[in-house]
């Protein structure tokens, strides 16, 4: 049996809805992965709960994405002339 997963309890927190379609491997996935945390943690939680705070954690861990935001957050004001131009 599994004594820890990567995600802890699941932090409370506002939301915006996104819509995301993904396959049916990954949704039971996704399913197996909920059910396991739930016995774990000893709070009930679904897919749809937990998919948010597993691509947070994913992003948060990813040192390329890191390097690149931090590149981008530079000085020189990269960042708010991407933002001029995607707005």
């Amino acid at each position: 049996m599994t004594k820890k997963l990567s995600l802890g309890p699941v932090p409370k927190s506002e939301f915006v809805k996104l819509t995301l379609t993904v396959s049916t491997e990954l949704r039971e996935n996704l399913d197996l992965y909920a059910a396991l945390h739930s016995e774990l943690n000893g709070t009930p939680v679904d897919a749809t709960t937990l998919a948010p705070l597993m691509l947070e954690t994913f992003i948060a861990r990813d040192k390329g994405f890191r390097a690149a935001r931090t590149r981008r957050a530079s000085p020189s004001g990269e960042t708010a002339r991407l933002l001029d131009k995607a707005g």
